[in-house]
Parts: structure tokens; C-alpha cells; sequence
């Protein structure tokens, strides 16, 4: 043994003899040196240091066989640690002095990095500033205030046309006759001449018109047979004629409901079953829009409608009342019209029995035939009925020179 080697040895026994006894469960940092102390902060100390005093330096001297190390035991205190802890210490580089712990352990990569993915803190979620928010709110309120712009533009645009229609309409509807017309009707009204001159003859349905039967036209007159049916001849011959602007309808002449229901035993539909053929009228009912039929009650004119479109049996009154056995009659009538002519079942029950309220009523005692004619020429146009006592008189003129033309215009 050198004499440095057993000089070594008796200091570390002599600091041995000389150590104070210490409590069983000491852990307190005062018993072990400068570099222990340190450490301490770091780490957990070994398995025997929990018991007794724990002397780092005696330690480190003891475990050297050749003396105290040129590194103050560093490298001895690294490779111990890294065999327990898998830590390694590290001098200070900026200070020279202070020591600090690496970990030093060999992972797997892929490991390592979920665990970093794990550890590192939540992002918050990035958010937009305050006026980028409302710039954007308020494009997108410009795009729909630009969208329902567009969208007012085109119903203004709609409207416009429908005005104009709606006037062109009315005044067609409602078109002053001329002074050239104006005398030619007086003088049939009023001129002198025999009452049964005929006026007008409609070939196709052989209806002529005397002096005579005309003047039921002028003011204060009953309506007769032969006018009305003749002017509904006309409004069917002017659908024809423009099918497009027309709905499309069958006109009953004023003799049809009485036959249907005023048959010897009551209602009967073989005395009216060859009226609608398809080889006189050339389409079926069924086809049709709207159906019209003259009600005549003594002195008092009304009109039934069979809405084939909206499944409805209608009723206008000029004087505001309601007959039910006129739809019952009706409905049984074009169920069996349906079957003969088309071959087709229909069931009316469901159908809805409507009393048109609102429409114009007369407000006297003999303007119910024109009322009648009324109602049929707006519903065959389908238009509402946009007019009232007030226009009788012109309707009456009106009637007049278009039986007159043989054309409704």
C-alpha cells in the first residue's frame, strides 16, 4: 500500500470515529457535504441513506482505490446515478460550478414523442377578432338585403304587369260603347218598325232574335230565354276562339235543369242524357274547368256551378239565397254523366256544397238574368267578380251589341 493510499484510509476511518452519533431516522441535509446538499434538492437519495447519516464524500472516498478523484467525484456519482436513476450530472457551463440533472435515459423515439404530445399544454382555440366577426356579419346581411332586392325587384316587376293586365281588363270589361253604337241600339230599343222584325239569327244553334225579344234588354226588363241562351252561345264560341285566355267550360242552356230535375218522376236523367255526347259537343264534361247551369225560379234567375277542378258545387243568388236540392241534384247528374260518357266512377260525396258569399247582389226587382250573365262571363275568364249594381245599365248595352255582332268579346 503507498503511503498516499493509507493516509486516504486513516482519514476516512478517523472522520469515522470522529462522526458525531445521529438519530436512526435522520434526513436532514446537514449530516452530508456541500455536494450532497445540492443533490439533495434533485434527488432521492439511496436506500441506505434513509436510516443513517449518509457522508457523500466518505462515500465517493471509500469507493476509490486510488485516491480522491481529480473530478470530486463526479464521474464515480454519474455512472451511480445513471445506473439507478438514468440521470446524469452536469456542471453548470455559464457558472463553472452549480450542478443541474439531465435525463440521460434511452427511449423509444415514438414514445418519447406521444409523450411530449401529451404533456404539452392544450392550444386554445384561435378566434377571430371582434370586427372581423361583425365585417362578416354584415356582408352576409348585405348579400340577403341584396337577395331580397332582387327578390322586390322581380315581384315589383311582377305586379306592374299585373296591373297593367288587371287595366287592360277592366277596360276591356268595361269599354265605353261608341256613338255609332250607342244609336244603332237605340233605334232597335226605340225605333219604330214591326216588333217581330228578326234582328239576329245564330245558325248553329238556330236561335233568332225578334225586335220584340230584344227589347228585354233595356233598362227595367226582364231577361228572356232566347237572349240569355243565345249569349252563352256566343261566350262558348269565344272560348273557342281563344282557348288560352279562357278557362275551359260547358255552358247548360236555361231549359237543361228544369228537364234534368222536373221530370214526370222527378229527377231524370234520360231525357238529358243525349245533350252531352262527344259527337255533338266534341269533349267530355269531365274535361272541363267549369260547368255553368241557368236556374230559373218562376221570376228569378240564379247559377250552379260544377267546379270540376276544386270538387265543389256551387250557388250565386243576386238576391242572396240558398237552394240545397240544386247540388244534390247536380252531383247525382254528373255521376252518372261521368260513368256513361267516360266510364269513369266518381264519388261527390266528398265534394263541398259552397253558397259564394260576397258576390254583387242586385238592388231591385228585375237585373237578375244580368247578374246571371255576369257570373258566368267573370268565372269563365276567371276573374272576380268585380262589379256591381252600378254597371247594369252598361252591361245591358253592352249584352246588347255583342248579340248584335254575334261575338263577346
Amino acid at each position: 500500500m503507498t503511503a498516499s493510499a493509507s493516509a486516504l484510509l486513516h482519514y476516512s476511518r478517523k472522520r469515522q470515529l470522529d462522526a458525531p452519533p445521529l438519530p436512526r431516522h435522520f434526513n436532514g441535509p446537514q449530516s452530508h457535504t456541500r455536494l450532497s446538499q445540492r443533490l439533495h434538492r434533485f434527488l432521492q437519495l439511496p436506500p441506505e441513506a434513509r436510516f443513517l447519516a449518509f457522508d457523500m464524500g466518505n462515500y465517493i472516498s471509500s469507493s476509490s482505490a486510488i485516491g480522491w478523484p481529480s473530478d470530486d467525484g463526479l464521474g464515480l456519482f454519474s455512472r451511480w446515478v445513471s445506473t439507478r436513476r438514468g440521470l446524469a450530472v452536469a456542471m453548470d457551463e455559464e457558472a463553472g460550478t452549480r450542478l443541474h440533472l439531465v435525463d440521460k435515459r434511452v427511449t423509444d423515439p415514438r414514445k418519447a414523442t406521444l409523450k411530449a404530445e401529451a404533456v404539452k399544454p392544450q392550444q386554445s382555440k384561435k378566434t377571430e377578432p371582434y370586427y372581423k366577426e361583425a365585417h362578416q356579419a354584415a356582408t352576409q346581411r348585405n348579400r340577403r338585403l341584396e337577395e331580397i332586392g332582387t327578390d322586390v325587384k322581380f315581384y315589383g316587376e311582377k305586379l306592374s304587369e299585373i296591373r297593367k293586365s288587371d287595366k287592360a281588363v277592366k277596360e276591356d270589361l268595361f269599354k265605353p260603347l261608341t256613338a255609332e253604337e250607342e244609336k244603332e241600339l237605340h233605334d232597335c230599343f226605340y225605333g219604330r218598325g214591326p216588333s217581330s222584325k228578326v234582328l239576329v239569327l245564330h245558325e248553329p244553334s238556330n236561335i233568332e232574335i225578334s225586335k220584340e225579344k230584344f227589347q228585354c234588354l233595356r233598362p227595367r226588363c226582364w231577361l228572356n230565354d232566347e237572349v240569355i241562351n243565345l249569349y252563352l252561345e256566343l261566350l262558348k264560341e269565344r272560348e273557342i276562339r281563344e282557348p288560352i285566355r279562357f278557362l275551359k267550360c260547358h255552358f247548360f242552356n236555361t231549359f237543361f235543369y228544369k228537364k234534368l230535375a222536373c221530370g214526370k218522376n222527378g229527377y231524370d236523367y234520360k231525357s238529358v242524357k243525349r245533350w252531352t255526347s262527344h259527337k255533338k259537343l266534341g269533349y267530355e264534361l269531365v274535361e272541363c274547368d267549369k260547368i255553368f247551369v241557368p236556374v230559373h225560379k218562376d221570376v228569378h234567375w240564379c247559377l250552379a256551378i260544377i267546379n270540376m277542378k276544386e270538387n265543389t258545387f256551387q250557388y250565386l243568388d243576386s238576391l242572396g239565397g240558398m237552394d240545397h236540392n240544386v247540388p244534390r241534384v247536380l252531383a247525382r247528374y254528373i255521376s252518372e254523366e261521368v260513368k256513361d260518357k267516360s266510364n269513369r266512377v266518381i264519388n261527390t260525396s266528398s265534394w263541398h256544397e259552397e253558397l259564394v258569399d260576397g258576390i254583387p247582389l242586385q238592388q231591385n226587382g228585375w237585373d237578375c238574368g244580368m247578374f246571371m250573365l255576369k257570373y258566368i262571363d267573370f268565372h269563365s275568364r276567371g276573374l272576380p267578380l268585380s262589379f256591381s249594381q252600378e254597371h247594369m245599365e252598361y252591361f245591358r248595352k253592352r249584352t246588347a251589341k255583342e248579340i248584335l255582332r254575334l261575338r263577346a268579346d
